[in-house]
């Protein structure tokens, strides 16, 4: 008799975040490769997760996407997938999942990380650190990547039905005029000499859904840019706040068209600072949500690993 067949191991990664305020410094050593961070830096960092919950909610969301694409793609019946989560800059590292994942002796490994469109900053680096991972334990379990889906059709419906589903914040009258501005995760500038695809992916993005959205005007911009001396991809969402709030715009409808689940950057950077920026400026300025762990976002990734999967039989 044949014996039980092995599962694929679906490796699903994400940023993460410190699951404490305790854990502020720790997180940010890490992400910034062992090189100590300035306490003032710290103590403010350790505010805006003080201020939106006291930790990230990364692990938690990414964890129940997980437990949910693995009962889609399994079915019923089936036990052929098996789901995991590896973080990059904290608890459970890409590294202490991988060998988790190895126990269940998988036939293969597919990686995807929660970001739509590649950059070699963020995509590339997760990859790394599975490689490492994988260099490390002497694994030779196949491994492929999906390294993209950033103009995905359910994706770009998704975003634009929330687009749409958020418009009705706004009075009826001004809905047909509210800019909507799409933001994305700033990256240094040097990516553009590197001829990193990330500039043109995001563009890709964003075009696909002003494709749906017809006349609605929209702009584009970059937030959260790092702290580090060299310059970041802009403009900024901040200047281009203050150019829309010039022209006479008094109603904005930001768009985080480069994340896929909360967390900092859009519990703290959009909803309390650029909102706070906003209201100084007499603009009412809303958000769409994300997708987070919502049906939409299962049906996403259920059809890009099955996609992945077609593609490696063919």
């Amino acid at each position: 008799m044949p014996g039980p067949q092995r599962p694929t191991a679906v490796l699903l990664m994400a940023m993460g975040g410190p699951d404490r305020l305790e854990n502020v410094e720790a997180y940010l050593k890490d992400v910034r490769g062992g090189r100590p961070t300035a306490p003032e830096l710290v103590e403010e960092i350790r505010n805006r997760y003080r201020v939106t919950g006291g930790k990230s909610p990364v692990l938690g969301i990414t964890r129940e996407v997980a437990r949910a694409l693995e009962q889609r793609l399994n079915g019923p019946e089936g036990e052929r997938y098996r789901c995991y989560v590896g973080l990059r800059h904290w608890h459970p590292f890409i590294k202490e999942t991988y060998a988790e994942l190895l126990e269940d002796f998988p036939e293969r490994v597919i990686g995807l990380c929660m970001a739509p469109q590649y950059s070699s900053l963020s995509i590339g680096a997760y990859m790394k650190k599975v490689e490492e991972a994988r260099a490390e334990l002497a694994s030779e379990t196949p491994i492929s990547f999906v390294t993209s889906w950033h103009r995905h059709p359910l994706l770009i419906s998704s975003i634009t039905d929330n687009i749409h589903q958020t418009l009705q914040k706004f009075p009826a009258e001004v809905r047909s005029r509210v800019p909507v501005l799409f933001t994305a995760h700033s990256l240094p500038e040097r990516v553009v000499a590197m001829k990193d695809p990330y500039p043109e992916e995001v563009k890709g993005t964003v075009l696909a859904i002003c494709d749906r959205l017809g006349a609605q005007p929209t702009r584009f911009a970059y937030q959260s840019q790092g702290r580090s001396g060299e310059k970041w991809l802009g403009p900024s969402v901040e200047e281009t706040l203050a150019e829309l709030a010039q022209e006479g715009h008094r109603h904005v409808l930001v768009a985080p068209i480069g994340f896929i689940c909360d967390h900092v950057e859009t519990l703290y950077d959009i909803d309390i600072e650029l909102n706070q920026l906003a209201r100084t400026k007499g603009i009412q300025l809303e958000r769409i949500p994300m997708l987070n762990a919502s049906a939409p976002l299962i049906d996403i990734v259920t059809s890009v690993v099955e996609a992945h999967e077609s593609s490696l039989v063919h």
